[in-house]
């Protein structure tokens, strides 16, 4: 082992082992960072400007916030949506189109309550249009990202049940989907990118569950498991180098005890 050839074989052999073990290190720490929870501030009312802007998509410090935003109602907006899960409970939304004070001709979509009756659904929709009020109000409720939409809401509508324009009912509280349903959005007006669940429910409908997001952290397990990998790793790689010592050694010592065992004997003559 204090060969020079061998003591340069170690030195590299732990360089390499080094190698692993920082591998092992930075796997450790993806472990607790992508277990961090993003927003540990969500229950503070912030004002929706300060949390998000128009046109952009929703960030993971800012879903979930709660917020609050000052404008009023769009009566062409309000719509329901079915197949909708409350506390486990399917049922319907009542859904509005809010235009906020500031920035000006922006939009944003809010969910304003729910109830497993479809007629109930339909009138409390239906009333909210009617009445036409414009009143500016401040909005409270919670900041969620849009959902996708799904191409079955125009292929196969609910049995028994359409949209307050007429067409099939829609499932998905989608904001690309309602732009091109609002009647009261042209080219040039903005929308927020997510949604917002209002925190006290129109007439006749019950709240929507929204409670806060888990605060609790979550470790990666499967990057624990590389940086363990990566440790054994690191360990076999000087367990390595001691092997090939120790093979050298014993094949020196067979050569040696081969070479005495051939040997002549000298008190021979």
């Amino acid at each position: 082992m204090r060969r020079p050839r061998w003591i340069g074989a170690l030195v590299l052999s732990l360089a390499v082992a080094g190698g692993f073990a920082a591998l092992g290190q930075w796997q450790l720490e993806r472990a607790v960072s992508t277990g961090t929870v993003v927003n540990s501030d969500t229950e503070t009312v912030r004002p929706l400007h300060e949390v998000s802007q128009p046109q952009q998509p929703v960030l993971g410090t800012e879903a979930a916030q709660r917020v609050e935003v000052t404008g009023h109602y769009v009566p062409s907006g309000f719509d329901i949506l079915g197949k909708r899960l409350n506390d486990g409970t399917s049922g319907y939304w009542v859904i509005g189109q809010f235009a906020v004070d500031s920035p000006a001709d922006t939009y944003l979509a809010v969910a304003l309550g729910f109830t497993t009756d479809p007629a109930l659904a339909t009138s409390t929709a239906q009333g909210l249009r009617s009445a036409g009020s414009t009143a500016s109000e401040t909005l409270t409720g919670r900041y969620l990202p849009t959902e996708g939409p799904v191409v079955t809401d125009a292929q196969k509508p609910l049995i028994g049940v359409t949209a307050l324009d007429g067409g099939p009912l829609g499932t998905t509280m989608s904001v690309s989907a309602f732009v091109n349903q609002w009647a009261e959005f042209d080219a040039s007006a903005d929308v927020y990118g997510g949604y917002v669940v209002s925190e006290t429910p129109t007439a006749g409908t019950t709240a929507i569950a929204s409670p806060m997001p888990d605060q609790s952290v979550q470790l990666n397990w499967l990057n624990i498991f590389y940086a363990a990998e990566w440790v054994v790793f690191a360990g076999f790689a000087v367990y390595f180098w001691y092997r090939l010592v120790r093979d050298a050694w014993e094949r020196e010592q067979e050569e040696a005890a081969e070479a005495a065992g051939n040997a002549p004997d000298a008190r021979v003559g």
